[in-house]
């Protein structure tokens, strides 16, 4: 599976949220990665390997950006 990802896709986690949630949006990308619950809002912050370990679906963002 490719696990490439970018500013504003959507991903798929492994687990849950606690509002019954699993879709994030990616609003940070570097080191850290920073994830906003498409659901309640919520937002974590994670480093890129736990990051990497608990994702399990990129979606990627239909924008196109010039």
């Amino acid at each position: 599976m490719n696990k490439e990802f970018a500013l504003n896709d959507q991903v798929i986690m492994k687990k849950p949220h606690a509002c019954k949630s699993n879709l994030w949006t990616i609003t940070r990308v570097g080191v850290d990665v920073k994830i906003k619950c498409n659901n309640c809002g919520h937002e974590v912050m994670l480093d890129r390997l736990e990051f990497m370990r608990k994702i399990k679906k990129v979606i990627k963002n239909e924008k196109v950006e010039d």
